[in-house]
């Protein structure tokens, strides 16, 4: 039984599920549904397909992705990016079966092909990748990406009578193109709709302000379906959802066999798993670091992969964790993965026999939602922190943030954020602590560091020389380690190398030090390495340096943890004397 919790989370969450977290969930489930069923809609005619798959689309990975998935909020389904990305890949296909003749067949084994492999990589533990992805990667993610919900919502509030993208020459608007053009065509503004809109954000403020238990999104898109209703609000140019199929998932036998479609559609299968599983897990890391759940990523693959793949048999096409309706899921007060459960069937009943009250549903009642989701999403407190604590995670979050506003692609974000972080991690790793430890006069066992390159007054210690090296050692600072390294050399009779917190030296590091020892020895020069730890000594040995320098001449990190002592010191002074 323990195994069977483990695989499919849904057991145990129904095993210790809580009363009062039904409400919650249902109410969640209930805002979510609402959400769900126009912007489905819209993602399956962007796929190129029926309005109807949108919904069962809807229906089906939502249910699936919570039932197997890791994360409590996040709400699997249709999203944008997944939809162009099929719409791209089927478009060969589609004109090769001609309007008339959609190729179904085809879309749901890409279906089936997207979640085998999101479900293979979880098999295969390959979640670990999330760990890659840092706080201040998510925090500029959901800042950049509550903005883009809000910019692109900002037509609907305003009720504005907006082009088409091919009515102005482009293929889809731009995120500036979204925040410029509403206020270009203001003259086309709706007063109705924007007053509806204004209504709604209000509503949501004064009832969260009054108690936090109450559904404001709820109670505004019901008190404005009432509104359209009974003022015919939609014969003063009010934009309603429109008609909703009515039907429930149909099944389709796909063909899993077909191995020359397979080999047509594998590079687009791969790009859509590997997108969608960034999408969903950068979603379920973004609203765990607000509720403090622990997410298993390996298991978020696995959820994303079945319900893509059973999606595949009840007429869906490929989706992932939507960021809107995650977002919504968790605003509206949802506690466990019931509520993205309960909304799929929400959406089914619906479907079933509400959709003649569903299509009052307006527009602006709807982008007054999802304001308040997008500001709620923007977490204010960890954004000051990221931006006063460190700088490196100040120039992540900003790259971030700015990417996912202005890339044509969400997931960019996260490739620009991974990369930027890279960039800057290589950079610091690259270089290496070399500092010149010089003793303070009169004092016992008492050094003041020094950049190696600094000038300072060698009459304190003017026959040995102690350079410290700090951390670990690997290719990528080697040649900063050179570099301070020949800084370092001097006219010093001996040399004291301490080893400070180092734990590993590759190959082309201990070269360098090699290096540095043989200039030393061949004019006539002592060596000694000190705070030299096992694994270490062990590196030293393989690489000849032990043998270079003399087993006497190597020093332990167990006699004093702090700098060089007193017998070691002592040796090398004794030693110096004698030369000169």
């Amino acid at each position: 039984m323990g195994k069977a919790l483990k695989f499919v989370p849904i057991l145990d969450t129904l095993v210790n599920y809580k009363k009062e977290d039904m409400r919650f969930d249902l109410i969640a489930a209930l805002t979510v549904a609402i959400v769900a069923l126009p912007q489905s809609m819209a993602y399956a005619l962007i796929a190129g397909v029926n309005p109807a798959y949108g919904l069962y689309t809807a229906i089906v990975l939502v249910i699936l992705g919570a039932m197997f998935g890791s994360s409590h909020h996040l709400t699997t389904g249709p999203t944008n990016a997944i939809a162009l990305l099929i719409c791209a890949n089927m478009g060969p296909f589609v004109a090769k079966a001609g309007e008339d003749a959609y190729p179904f067949a085809i879309l749901f084994l890409l279906t089936f092909m997207v979640g085998a492999i999101q479900f293979g990589m979880g098999v295969l533990k390959l979640g670990k990748l999330v760990n890659y992805v840092s706080h201040s990667v998510i925090v500029g993610f959901t800042a950049g990406a509550g903005t883009i919900i809000a910019i692109g919502q900002l037509g609907a509030f305003l009720g504005v009578k907006l082009p088409k993208p091919h009515d102005l020459g482009k293929e889809v608007f731009t995120s500036l193109d979204k925040l410029v053009l509403p206020f270009k065509y203001l003259d086309t503004m709706n007063k109705y709709s924007f007053a509806i809109a204004v209504f709604v954000l209000v509503l949501i403020i004064v009832c969260k302000k009054i108690n936090k238990n109450i559904p404001g999104p709820l109670v505004g898109i019901i008190i404005s379906v009432i509104l359209v209703m009974t003022m015919h609000l939609d014969q003063y140019g009010v934009k309603l959802t429109g008609e909703i199929p009515s039907a429930i998932p149909p099944f389709f036998p796909v063909n899993i066999f077909d191995v020359g479609s397979m080999l047509m559609l594998w590079k687009g299968a791969i790009i859509i798993a590997l997108i969608g599983l960034v999408e969903a897990l950068a979603i379920s890391k973004a609203i765990s670091s607000m509720t403090g759940q622990k997410i298993d990523s390996n298991q978020e693959f696995i959820g994303q992969g079945v319900a893509n793949m059973g999606g595949a048999f009840f007429s869906s096409f490929a989706g992932s964790g939507s960021f809107t309706r995650s977002a919504v899921t968790f605003q509206s007060g949802g506690r466990t993965r019931l509520a993205p459960v309960i909304s799929g069937v929400i959406v089914l009943i619906v479907l079933l026999f509400l959709k003649d009250y569903a299509k009052y549903i307006p527009n602006a009642s709807l982008a007054g939602v999802l304001m308040i989701v997008a500001y709620s999403m923007i977490d204010k407190k960890a954004v000051k922190k990221v931006l006063t604590s460190n700088r490196n995670d100040a120039i992540v979050m900003t790259v971030t943030f700015l990417t996912t506003i202005l890339a044509p692609e969400l997931e960019q974000a996260i490739y620009a954020g991974l990369a930027i972080s890279i960039l800057l991690y290589l950079r610091d790793t690259g270089s290496v602590y070399v500092k010149r430890l010089v003793p303070v006069k009169d004092s016992e066992g008492k050094y003041v560091e020094h950049e190696v390159d600094a000038h300072y007054d060698e009459t304190q210690c003017p026959l040995v020389s102690v350079v410290q090296i700090e951390g670990n050692l690997y290719f990528g600072s080697a040649s900063d380690l050179e570099s301070k390294l020949d800084a370092a050399f001097n006219n010093s009779k001996v040399f004291i190398l301490r080893f400070k917190g180092v734990g590993m030296i590759d190959l082309t590091s201990l070269e360098i030090i090699e290096h540095f020892i043989h200039k030393a020895l061949h004019d006539n020069k002592k060596v000694m390495l000190y705070g030299v730890n096992e694994n270490v000594r062990k590196q030293l040995e393989k690489g000849h340096v032990v043998s270079m320098v003399g087993e006497e001449n190597v020093f332990t990190s167990e006699e004093d943890v702090f700098v060089p002592s007193s017998k070691t010191l002592n040796q090398a002074n004794n030693y110096a004397s004698a030369t000169v």
